[in-house]
């Protein structure tokens, strides 16, 4: 049992796989970290934020990626789901691409920079973390213990 932080402007005692407008790393889905700190950047986006807490019991019946490190694969990962390409994994974890990676990941896309030049932009960025529930599956394996506002 791991308790794990979810960044938003409301409660959310029953969460749900999210289709949002913009295209996430790892696709849609429910998105949480094991970082409180990188959970309150998150909730900062908004005017009432608060960071929803549950406890993560890891099922082994689940299809899980876990991107211990940033590498090759996981840059091509995120790609592809940013570019709309979908996955048949229940979860996925790793490190995020935060705004400055993201706009270093466009310009990887656009032809702008060389992977050479991604990795050693991204190297110096600090550490993120975010897992994916991505499957209704899933999301039984996370069970909300509570809020914590932020003022």
């Amino acid at each position: 049992m791991q308790i794990i932080y979810h960044g938003s402007y409301c409660k959310v005692e029953e969460p749900k796989i999210v289709e949002g407008k913009y295209t996430k790393d790892f696709g849609k889905g429910f998105y949480c970290t094991i970082l409180s700190e990188q959970a309150e950047k998150w909730a900062r986006k908004y005017d009432t934020p608060i960071i929803n807490m549950y406890e993560y019991n890891e099922d082994n019946t689940l299809k899980i990626k876990n991107f211990t490190v940033m590498t090759e694969e996981w840059l091509d990962f995120i790609i592809n789901s940013r570019r709309g390409k979908t996955h048949n994994y229940d979860i996925v974890i790793g490190a995020m691409a935060d705004d400055q990676v993201y706009n270093y990941i466009t310009d990887l896309i656009d032809g702008v920079i060389t992977r050479e030049a991604f990795w050693e932009l991204a190297k110096f960025r600090h550490p993120t973390h975010q897992i994916a529930f991505c499957t209704e599956k899933s999301l039984k394996c996370i069970v909300f213990v509570g809020v914590k506002e932020i003022k």
